[in-house]
């Protein structure tokens, strides 16, 4: 007998232009008690990575596509969970694609919402609980603000070299590891016409840092940098920092939006040196788009720099509902990439 035809929906969004694409069912158990142990499930080759690979891979999806699966959460404190993936496998951590299931969790009516304030949707996620706070008026949604897990600076002034040059880098935790480079040692300036140069500055910043001891967390799950934050300073606004950034996250993959996790990273970055107490970082992705950026002190004793609670605001569309479907006699299967 022929195999049946797979057919998965999916909802799509973008925050700040970078794609979400959400599964909530029809993609197959995924074992484990928490989203955490859901991801290694996944990792570890679940039935849940062929629908991964339908869906980020050509001609269904292209090498920056991002999305999640939608899970039970780990206790009854949270609304759902979710294990986040993009065209390389499973991460840690996604501030635009949390912000992207706030909206979406009310849309689709998965949350009671309040038309004319906040709804605060908390979701598991694989570092832990996170909570998007959708504002609405008069039933219209306005932005959504992403807090995450606590995050901090894990070491500045580290040296690294790269096709024979040496940069001075950062590395913090925002739900994953990010290594931050100011762009000013590349002679170069975050622009479209330079994206291809600094993609590939940053995929190789990121893997000569991945195996450093700095970048082992004290759960190896969240160990190994996750991507490089290229970032540049522009001259401060009244309301505090201003700076556009391109991540280059996973093997190559860039964040079209300013990065929901990258952004908390920046925000533990400039808490560390001083530059961001009270105030408001302004935070432009490479297309354009801004995230604002606020943080919340921690308990940071014992701690060699500040911990604190990232607050992150922007705002994600709907761009479309999809059926992808596989046939079984399709010779590319679940496709392919370029990169």
């Amino acid at each position: 007998m022929t195999a049946p035809t797979i057919q998965i929906n999916t909802i799509d969004y973008h925050t700040g232009g970078e794609p979400f694409r959400i599964v909530a069912d029809g993609y197959g158990e995924l074992t484990g008690s928490t989203v955490a142990e859901r991801r290694v499930a996944a990792q570890n080759g679940a039935p849940a990575e062929k629908i991964r690979q339908l869906l980020v891979q050509e001609p269904r999806g292209h090498t920056d596509m991002y999305g999640c699966f939608i899970t039970e959460p780990d206790d009854s404190g949270a609304s759902f969970g979710a294990v986040f993936w993009h065209k390389d496998g499973y991460s840690t951590a996604c501030g635009h694609g949390t912000m992207a299931l706030g909206i979406w969790a009310v849309e689709e009516g998965i949350v009671e919402a309040d038309p004319n304030g906040t709804t605060v949707v908390v979701i598991d996620v694989p570092s832990g609980r996170v909570a998007a706070h959708v504002e609405s008026r008069d039933g219209i949604i306005h932005n959504v603000t992403f807090e995450n897990v606590p995050s901090y600076l894990i070491a500045q002034d580290l040296k690294v070299e790269v096709d024979g040059a040496k940069y001075s880098v950062q590395l913090a935790y925002g739900g994953a590891i990010y290594v931050c480079i100011d762009v000013a040692q590349l002679d170069l300036e975050i622009t479209k016409e330079n994206y291809s140069e600094l993609r590939r500055i940053g995929r190789a910043i990121k893997w000569a840092c991945n195996d450093l001891p700095e970048a082992q967390h004290v759960d190896p799950r969240l160990s190994g940098v996750y991507g490089t934050i290229l970032f540049q300073k522009h001259e401060d606004l009244p309301s505090g920092p201003h700076q556009t950034n391109m991540t280059v996250f996973a093997d190559g993959e860039v964040d079209r939006s300013p990065c929901g996790s990258g952004t908390s990273a920046r925000l533990a970055c400039l808490a560390a040196t001083g530059e961001l107490s009270d105030n408001t970082l302004t935070h432009d992705s490479i297309v354009g788009s801004t995230f604002m950026g606020t943080i919340r002190p921690l308990d940071s004793a014992g701690s060699q720099f500040p911990i604190v609670t990232p607050v992150v605001t922007g705002m994600a569309y709907r761009t479309g509902r999809h059926q992808f479907d596989l046939n079984p006699n399709d010779d590319l299967g679940t496709g392919f990439t370029l990169f």
